[in-house]
């Protein structure tokens, strides 16, 4: 697919309002939910859409997985990004040790 196919799929309808959420915050599990349809390297697309470096925005996300009502927005991709989220610390956390997980 080109960018000219990808320009000329539906764009997804804007985030509904979470309560306790801003509307940042739901932007974020949109985006989370969406980012591999972005044509180019994710980093890019946060840059595009957040102007935000990768840095800031995955402290922001980590924050994000953490509140209650992010759950109660999206179960399933906070418990995926959770899950991934620690799998990473794992691995991060056995390197240093020097010990090797699959």
């Amino acid at each position: 697919m080109d960018a000219a196919e990808s320009m000329a799929e539906p764009q997804p309808s804007p985030p509904k309002p979470v309560p306790g959420l801003t509307e940042r915050e739901v932007e974020i599990l949109a985006f989370e939910r969406q980012w591999w349809r972005h044509a180019g390297a994710k980093e890019n697309a946060i840059r595009e859409r957040f102007s935000l470096s990768a840095t800031r925005y995955y402290q922001l996300l980590n924050k994000l997985l953490e509140k209650p009502e992010a759950i109660e927005a999206d179960p399933m991709l906070v418990k995926r990004l959770r899950k991934t989220r620690a799998t990473r610390q794992r691995k991060r956390g056995a390197r240093r040790l020097g010990i090797e997980l699959k």
